[in-house]
C-alpha cells in the first residue's frame, strides 16, 4: 500500500510530461509550415543585419513595414484562388484599374473619399466577379481566363484617363501611410488586421474548410455536397476585392494614381504564396505562411537594395531566392510530411 502510495505522485507527474509532450509535438507538426518559415525569416534578418548596418535602423524598419503592405494585401487574394488550385494573373492590372476607379470617383463624380474607396472596391470585386464566373460556368482555365483579365483591366485604366496619372486627391488619403497606431505605421496594422481575419475565416469556418476541400479533391468535395462552384467564384471576388484595397494603399503611399499602378503585383504576390508554401495544385497553405512569404520577398528586395546590387542583377537574384525556398520547402514537406490545412 505505501509503496502504491510513493509511486502515484511520480506516475501522475509523468502522465503530465507525456501529456505536454505530445500536446507540443501536436502544435509543432500542425504549425510545421509556420515555424518553418519564421525561421527563414529570422535567419534572413540575421544575415543583412550583419552585412547591412542600416538594415535595423528604424527608419529601414519602417520602410519595409511600408513595403510589405500593398504586395500583402494582393496576396491575400492570391492565396484563396491558389488553395482552390487556381491562379490569378489578373491581380496587378486590377490593382491599377481600382486605382482608377478610386481617382475618378473622387475627381469626375465629386464623391467623399469613403463612398469612393467603396466604389473602387466594387469594382475590384466586380472583375474578380467576371473571373470567377468565366472559370466555373465557362470552364475555361484560370490561366487563360485570368491572362485576358490582365490585359483588359490595364487597358481600362489607360483608356479612362488617356494614359493620365490623377494627383489631385484628398489629404485624409494619405493618412493611412503617414499615421501611426502604438509606434507602427497603420497600413501595416491594417495589413496585420486584414491577414488575421483571412486566417481565422479558413481556419475556423466552414467556408475556409470548403476552400481546402475543393483544393485536395476538387471531384470528391462535389460529391460530398459542398458548394464547389459558389467558392470557386468566391475566391475571384475576394482576388478583386483585396487587389482594390491595394490600389487604395498604393494611392495612399504616393498620393497620385497611375494607370500603370500595380504592373508586376501579379509576380510578386503568387511569388509570396509560393514562398509561403502554398502548392500551386490546391489544398495546401495557409495565411500565416502567405504572411511571413510576403516578409522574406520584402527583405530580399530590400536586402539587395542596401548591398547596392544592381536593378538588372536583382530580378535574377529574387528568382534565385525564389526557387531555393520553393525547392526547399518541397524537399522539407517530402521529409516531415504535408501540412495542408
Amino acid at each position: 500500500m505505501s509503496s502504491k502510495t510513493i509511486l502515484k505522485p511520480d506516475t501522475k507527474e509523468n502522465d503530465m510530461a507525456v501529456h505536454a509532450t505530445r500536446t507540443w509535438r501536436t502544435t509543432l507538426g500542425k504549425f510545421q509550415l509556420e515555424f518553418r518559415m519564421l525561421a527563414l525569416f529570422v535567419l534572413l534578418c540575421l544575415v543583412l543585419g550583419v552585412v547591412s548596418p542600416h538594415f535595423l535602423s528604424l527608419g529601414n524598419v519602417l520602410n519595409l513595414m511600408d513595403q510589405a503592405v500593398v504586395t500583402g494585401i494582393a496576396a491575400i487574394g492570391q492565396t484563396f484562388v491558389v488553395l482552390v488550385g487556381g491562379i490569378d494573373l489578373s491581380v496587378g492590372s486590377i490593382t491599377g484599374v481600382g486605382g482608377i476607379f478610386l481617382g475618378l470617383a473622387i475627381n469626375s463624380m465629386g464623391m467623399p473619399l469613403i463612398p469612393a474607396v467603396l466604389v473602387a472596391i466594387a469594382g475590384g470585386g466586380l472583375l474578380g466577379l467576371v473571373n470567377g464566373l468565366l472559370v466555373t460556368r465557362g470552364r475555361i482555365a484560370p490561366f487563360i481566363v485570368t491572362l485576358g483579365m490582365m490585359s483588359i483591366g490595364r487597358s481600362i485604366a489607360f483608356v479612362l484617363t488617356n494614359g493620365n496619372s490623377i494627383s489631385t486627391l484628398p489629404d485624409a488619403l494619405s493618412e493611412p501611410s503617414t499615421a501611426t497606431l502604438f509606434g507602427l505605421p497603420v497600413n501595416f496594422l491594417l495589413l496585420i488586421v486584414l491577414f488575421a481575419g483571412a486566417w481565422y475565416y479558413l481556419s475556423f469556418t466552414k467556408g475556409g474548410r470548403t476552400i481546402y476541400a475543393i483544393g485536395s479533391n476538387r471531384e470528391a468535395a462535389r460529391s460530398a455536397g459542398l458548394r464547389v462552384d459558389f467558392y470557386n467564384v468566391l475566391v475571384y471576388v475576394l482576388a478583386g476585392v483585396f487587389s482594390a484595397v491595394a490600389a487604395v494603399m498604393l494611392a495612399s503611399r504616393l498620393m497620385s494614381i497611375d494607370p500603370v499602378g500595380g504592373t508586376g503585383l501579379e509576380l510578386d504576390s503568387i511569388a509570396a504564396v509560393v514562398i509561403g508554401g502554398a502548392s500551386l495544385f490546391g489544398g495546401r497553405g495557409s495565411m500565416i505562411g502567405t504572411f511571413f512569404g510576403v516578409l522574406i520577398l520584402v527583405l530580399i528586395h530590400n536586402g539587395l537594395n542596401l548591398l547596392n546590387v544592381g536593378p538588372y542583377w536583382q530580378g535574377s537574384a529574387v528568382g534565385a531566392v525564389i526557387i531555393v525556398a520553393v525547392l526547399g520547402e518541397r524537399l522539407l514537406s517530402s521529409r516531415f510530411g504535408n501540412n495542408a490545412r
